[in-house]
């Protein structure tokens, strides 16, 4: 079984900067930049993708030394590799379309598949809704990151965003990951708590949100969490900064660690990636933690003695805007979560069998804090007794 497969184009980039006027091609996409974050912690990696003919073989053969499993590659006869242009000047990178790999489909997903994460990730519209229904019962989790989805191209192959509206897909989702532009652009929201909270009620139950050097934005369980940015030593190309976040996060959280951290992982991770062109440095296992742990204590100093104690496990969190009280009857906005196994045990009814969190508005907290004093009392009486 592999710990994260990822699904979508591979690419070959040229990227032009104000220091670079003329651009050589590299190795790019999704798979590349994902499954290359990923084993550098370790992660079992492999892909599902399609390549033409012109596709280098140096290419595949740097992807094998690096402990990528290719077995899902497929180079088409008579078909061209996807290419991108991609032009950074002072405000957002402009993408250019030059040609289009054949697309995926379900007869190229293996039914044998096994996978703890599978991420799909589109550039180009190459994924039809059939793949990921057959994907979802291959995999424990599956994650998404929507860009391909809401890229719109003109004659000239020129990138535009453009509403997405095919919410039957977020519905077999787990992990929902874009970048602030292509949220607002999916739900038609600039309000990014609103967006976030509308995305998941379509199906994900986690959201992330990637905002470049201004950090992340985490939904869970109705919370809301800022992920600091990690600072890297020098930018030199963001490209894939945000497909390596989302592969250092899967490659822990398969792992079955705290969402938190694993996003600070993330976060290092990216750093590492933007300190060179391409896909060329990837942060050692022990130099991304080391950034990680910096960023977790970064976000730790933002809060008052008192915070830190009271966020000791929910760390940066606070319920979101808009979340109704979870008692059964009540619609008040909530003002505190925890548990639901704490909550049913102080004979609050929030359904849920037990599992998840609840969220209580402020009497109901008081009416929590209360039955859980006197339950205290009776256990110490109990003990005397």
């Amino acid at each position: 079984m592999f710990d994260l497969v990822t699904v979508g184009h591979l690419a070959i980039d040229q990227i032009l900067t104000p220091k670079i006027s003329t651009p050589e091609p590299t190795l790019g996409g999704p798979p590349t930049y994902v499954s290359l974050s990923a084993r550098k912690l370790g992660a079992k990696v492999s892909m599902i993708s399609k390549v033409g003919k012109d596709f280098p073989d140096k290419y595949v053969t740097w992807l094998k030394s690096n402990g990528v499993d290719l077995s899902g590659l497929k180079k088409v006869r008579d078909a061209s590799t996807t290419r991108f242009l991609l032009s950074y000047g002072k405000g957002e990178r402009q993408l250019q379309l030059k040609s289009r790999a054949p697309p995926i489909s379900p007869e190229d997903v293996p039914s044998a598949l096994r996978a703890k994460a599978v991420h799909v990730a589109p550039i180009a519209n190459e994924l039809p809704r059939s793949v990921i229904d057959k994907l979802r019962g291959l995999a424990d989790i599956l994650s998404l990151d929507p860009q391909g989805f809401v890229r719109r191209f003109d004659r000239q192959g020129n990138v535009k965003l453009g509403r997405w509206e095919e919410n039957r897909i977020l519905r077999q989702i787990d992990i929902y990951k874009s970048s602030f532009s292509e949220i607002k652009t999916a739900t038609g929201l600039n309000d990014l708590q609103l967006a976030v909270q509308k995305i998941h009620s379509y199906g994900p139950r986690m959201v992330m949100v990637t905002r470049g050097l201004k950090g992340s934005t985490l939904f869970l369980d109705g919370e809301l969490y800022e992920i600091p940015a990690c600072k890297p030593r020098v930018v030199k190309d963001f490209t894939g900064a945000g497909d390596a976040f989302i592969g250092a996060f899967l490659a822990e959280y398969v792992q079955g660690k705290d969402a938190v951290w694993c996003a600070c992982v993330g976060s290092a991770a990216s750093s590492f990636v933007v300190e060179s062109l391409g896909p060329t440095v990837f942060g050692e296992k022990k130099e991304t933690y080391k950034r990680a742990a910096e960023t977790y204590e970064k976000g730790l100093k933002r809060l008052t003695t008192q915070d830190r104690d009271k966020w000791r496990v929910h760390w940066l969190g606070k319920v979101a805007k808009g979340v109704k009280c979870s008692v059964v009857g009540c619609d008040k906005p909530a003002v505190r979560s925890l548990s639901n196994e704490r909550v049913s045990s102080a004979g609050l009814n929030v359904g849920g069998g037990g599992r998840g969190r609840a969220y209580l508005c402020k009497p109901h907290y008081k009416e929590f804090k209360k039955e859980t004093k006197k339950e205290k009392m009776l256990e110490k009486w109990r003990y005397r007794g």
